[in-house]
């Protein structure tokens, strides 16, 4: 069983994987974190992206992250064929990573655009994880440098927190630790049909 796990930038969706993988016989699996490994390793990545956005994609051999972002979080169809180049690859190396898994109870698949790039049609549920804006602005600010008006453009590039939910089987509301431990325990227990 695959288990999606969304949710907007600086909604908490890492906290809540890492939280995941500490609950029981389960495998987790974030796509961000896949993919840029990708980014750095592919060697068909890599020539498209300096093919489409510049030999600046790339700063002695490693992604320029910072300069791709600022390339395609300001512009929306820069965005769409990034996420063409690399998600099909993405895809691939989680198909491979599902395969070797299959003693697991489920897998979660972290990935921040599953809506916006189709990826839930592959799950069989899905798990939104959502905060308030200013609480979602404020993280990200403490954890990237960078400003409010980047926070708020990459928003602006993903579905709202209440298209998401609207589509979830599951919705955790991230403000306190231990309140969404005990919601990720009572998903946990439903997915795998215990009683608490």
């Amino acid at each position: 069983m695959i288990v999606g796990l969304t949710g907007g930038i600086g909604s908490g969706k890492t906290t809540v994987l890492d939280l995941f993988k500490t609950i029981g016989n389960i495998a987790t699996y974030n796509a961000d974190v896949e993919a840029k490994k990708l980014m750095n390793s592919s060697e068909t990545i890599r020539k498209k992206l300096i093919n489409i956005f510049g030999k600046a994609s790339f700063q002695d051999g490693v992604l320029n992250r910072k300069y791709l972002s600022k390339v395609v979080f300001s512009d929306k169809e820069k965005l769409r064929v990034l996420n063409s180049i690399v998600h099909p690859e993405v895809y691939a190396h989680l198909q491979a990573f599902v395969l070797s898994h299959k003693d697991k109870d489920y897998i979660v698949y972290e990935s921040a655009i599953l809506f916006e790039n189709n990826s839930d049609a592959m799950c069989d549920c899905v798990i939104t994880v959502v905060a308030d804006e200013s609480l979602k602005i404020k993280r990200v600010l403490e954890r990237d440098q960078t400003t409010t008006a980047a926070v708020l453009s990459r928003m602006n590039n993903q579905w709202s927190d209440v298209k998401k939910t609207l589509q979830s089987n599951y919705i955790i509301e991230n403000y306190e630790l231990s309140e969404t431990t005990l919601q990720i325990e009572r998903i946990h227990n439903n997915l795998t049909k215990k009683r608490v």
